[in-house]
């Protein structure tokens, strides 16, 4: 086995490929369509968050669409392809995977009493975004570890 493929890479390879799945379906998905988003549990209602909440999950769905994916796949192409600009584009991926979960979830606990959020939300992202934030920093610091593997 190729020692820059071990479990390790194809861990961080299969997340970010999970994650750029859900990028697409989450964010960029409601861009065209929000309410369908709301309805498969991948973004709130206005009901929930109100009209200004709805405004930033749209801003955040654009900017996620035109920096964020575009970074994740540049990088999970380019280390499969073992290229440097793969690590670079993959390390501010996983800069921006660390940075979006911390902010939602303190947004979420900052605005608990203008939100208007089913309570299972509140348990469901308190497990899922620190889980994404530790991808984040755990695959920085994969990388980093390994930058020799992967940057020539």
């Amino acid at each position: 086995m190729n020692e820059t493929r071990n479990i390790g890479f194809w861990i961080l390879i299969s997340l970010g490929i999970l994650l750029t799945i859900m990028l697409l379906i989450g964010q960029t998905f409601s861009l065209i369509n929000y309410d369908l988003t709301v309805s498969l549990g991948l973004q709130e209602s206005v009901e929930e968050v109100s009209e200004v909440g709805v405004a930033w999950a749209k801003g955040f769905a654009f900017g996620d669409t035109i920096i964020y994916l575009p970074l994740l796949l540049i990088g999970i192409i380019g280390l499969l392809k073992r290229k440097s600009w793969g690590f670079y584009s993959m390390f501010g991926a996983l800069a921006i995977t660390v940075y979006w979960p911390i902010v939602s979830l303190s947004t979420i606990f900052i605005g608990r009493t203008a939100l208007n959020l089913n309570p299972d939300k509140y348990v469901s992202y308190s497990i899922i975004l620190p889980l994404i934030a530790i991808y984040g920093l755990w695959g920085m610091w994969y990388l980093h570890k390994n930058r020799n593997k992967f940057v020539n």
